[in-house]
């Protein structure tokens, strides 16, 4: 059984308070900072780590890391909420907006979906448009000290409106497309947009998730 399906099979927990509306449905709040990996947890050098952007854009691009660290900087704080039934809220995170970015990356006018890699060929897709969110952000350190490696050290993508799944660790580069793929979670019976408001957990609409299972997981924070 795979890892949808058996997420799908178990006990929603049951919340009393939602926050003011803050906590989206059929989350728990957590003051930790759960560890999920898909895989392996990478080392770099960074003098030899780099950033791409390609796909449908007027010239690919490669960045280094000391040329992403040189970009003005932005801090955020925001609500994290994990597909895994678990919410963080008022997490710090500084890096580079890409609002501020994108606009310099030389994107066609038809491009209108982005896939995401991160390391050991992981993938996320997203419609384009939610890259321009004010919050969506590059980054490299979280409340105040730098990512620690099992978080996404030295770069992950934050997209903190949608489930965490979306947020890929150890992000690596950008294809832009005109047409939607599928990344890892997707082609495994994850929803395609994923809004932790609307519950979008699973490609069927059904919302079944396995029961602080999160809680037995690594923390480092």
């Amino acid at each position: 059984m795979d890892k949808a399906e058996r997420l799908k099979r178990s006990k929603v927990p049951e919340v009393k308070d939602d926050f003011g509306g803050r906590l989206p449905p059929g989350q728990v709040l957590t003051e930790k900072f759960p560890i999920l990996t898909v895989g392996e947890v990478p080392s770099y050098d960074l003098e030899q780590w780099s950033f791409f952007i390609n796909g449908i854009v007027k010239e690919n691009l490669t960045f280094s890391y000391d040329d992403l660290r040189k970009l003005p900087q932005s801090k955020i704080t925001a609500d994290i909420h994990c597909v895994t039934r678990w919410s963080k809220f008022d997490n710090e995170f500084e890096g580079l907006l890409l609002k501020d970015l994108l606009p310099f990356l030389g994107i066609k006018n038809e491009a209108q979906h982005v896939l995401i890699h991160g390391d050991y060929g992981y993938t996320a897709n997203l419609p384009i448009k939610e890259l321009y969110e004010k919050d969506v952000m590059l980054a490299h350190s979280y409340n105040g000290k730098p990512l620690t490696e099992k978080h996404g050290w030295p770069f992950r993508l934050i997209v903190p409106h949608l489930y965490f799944w979306k947020s890929v660790k150890w992000v690596r580069g950008f294809e832009f497309r005109v047409s939607d793929q599928s990344g890892y979670w997707e082609e495994n019976g994850f929803h395609h947009y994923g809004d932790p408001f609307k519950e979008q957990r699973f490609t069927d609409g059904k919302v079944e998730m396995e029961e602080d299972k999160w809680k037995v997981k690594e923390f480092d924070y």
